[in-house]
């Protein structure tokens, strides 16, 4: 009832706007086979339907192409909108005015079932697939945009809390996020990943539950840094920096802050992307360094090098006069990977090791100044068809360590990404 309530709702308005019932019928046709291809794309590169906050990123899609076209096909896209034009065109020269009143009417028709549908409707379970085999596309897209309209929810309160007395080797604290890191015993071998299992055997480490498949870095971002799980943010499970992040939240960063840590972002990448720059301030960070504080930086393919950014992150730390807390966020590991070789698992694994090789500079730092903690943590597993059938890409966790200069305690311990930040507070306990 519902996609037939949101087709001839549109079908309606746009044959009373246009007044031309012929081309609104095909344009109607063509928003419904855009949305599929949409949806199918997503569901092969990322295994996840497409949900009514991903449309929000619409006009992100077309400011940053390079991060989302290549998973569609650059045919596609190109062809619908060849499509529309000559429909357009065609349209307004060949098909005569109509009156617009009958078509008035087939909206209101489709109003009423939308309205009728909605209230029927079974209740969601923001279980993607579930939701959608019971609702159809358009009926998951038209019940997640209702339930966005509601009031954000109040977030539980914030969970982290200082045990064993107060700071003792929280001088330097950074928390180090490559994107797809992932540090699976086949991926060890290839990729020749030696120094993060060199800090596994000092520190405390494991696999890492992570909210995200092979995309949406925010999810897991916002999860770690707040220490609230993703499944208790409802609707905004899928995109918490659209409306929960427009507001203050009590995070990490924000508990650092109040105890007198300077907060730092590092994000080699444009501010504006996910809207970070508006996000960040409202997760508790004092500054944010995006893409113009790299100015000039190395890159390895077409991003900054996660060699560049350490290098910029050790100058940080060693003008700091306070207790200081660095978010690097890398971006060197960003696919889409085959725009870079026609093998994206080599590709993948060449960027692997690079971020691999880049945590040994920072921690001989931190040994030097004989204080510091460092966290590494993986987003989300790559999206590599190459590596469906790993373990590890199909369980979808990821890899982390917590590590901390001049204690030498080996640790394993299976976590969801919302505890890991509690684990960074224990490690700079007294």
């Amino acid at each position: 009832m519902i996609p037939a309530g949101l087709t001839l709702v549109l079908l309606g308005a746009l044959a009373a706007l246009l007044r031309r019932p012929l081309l609104a019928i095909c344009l109607t046709v063509l928003t419904a086979v855009l949305l599929r291809q949409v949806n199918s794309a997503k569901r092969r590169a990322l295994g996840e339907p497409l949900v009514f906050s991903d449309l929000g990123l619409f006009a992100q899609a077309l400011r940053f192409p390079r991060l989302y076209l290549p998973y569609i096909g650059w045919p596609v896209p190109l062809a619908l909108a060849l499509l529309f034009v000559a429909l357009m065109v065609a349209g307004i020269t060949f098909e005569s005015s109509a009156g617009s009143w009958r078509w008035l009417g087939v909206a209101l028709l489709g109003a009423a079932l939308l309205a009728l549908g909605s209230w029927a409707a079974p209740p969601l379970s923001f279980e993607p697939h579930r939701d959608l085999a019971r609702l159809g596309l358009l009926g998951l897209l038209w019940r997640y945009w209702l339930e966005e309209r509601k009031p954000v929810p109040a977030l539980p309160s914030c969970p982290f809390r200082f045990r064993g007395g107060a700071p003792s080797a929280g001088r330097a604290i950074v928390v180090v996020h490559p994107l797809s890191f992932v540090a699976g015993r086949r991926l060890v071998i290839l990729a020749r990943v030696v120094e993060f299992y060199r800090l596994c055997a000092e520190g405390l480490s494991g696999r890492l539950s992570v909210p995200a498949w092979g995309a949406n870095t925010m999810r897991t971002e916002f999860a770690f840094l707040s220490g609230v799980p993703n499944a208790a943010l409802g609707v905004h499970r899928f995109n918490p920096y659209r409306y929960i992040a427009r507001r203050p939240v009590m995070t990490l960063a924000a508990l650092l802050r109040e105890r007198g840590y300077r907060t730092v972002c590092m994000h080699p990448y444009p501010g504006a992307f996910f809207a970070r720059h508006r996000v960040l301030p409202n997760l508790g960070f004092d500054e944010f360094l995006d893409l113009k504080y790299f100015a000039g930086a190395e890159r390895a393919g077409p991003y900054v090098a996660d060699s560049a950014l350490t290098q910029r992150l050790l100058s940080v730390l060693s003008a700091a006069t306070r207790p200081l807390f660095v978010f690097a966020i890398t971006m060197e590991s960003h696919g889409p990977f085959r725009l870079e070789g026609d093998d994206e698992l080599a590709v993948y694994l060449e960027h692997l090791a690079n971020a691999d090789a880049a945590l040994g500079p920072l921690t001989r730092a931190l040994r030097a100044r004989g204080d510091g903690v460092v966290c590494v943590f993986g987003d989300h597993v790559p999206s590599l068809p190459r590596l469906r059938h790993e373990a590890s890409a199909q369980d979808g966790r990821t890899d982390y360590l917590v590590w901390r200069a001049g204690r030498v305690r080996q640790q394993r311990c299976d976590l969801s990404a919302e505890q890991l930040g509690q684990c960074v507070l224990d490690a700079i306990g007294a």
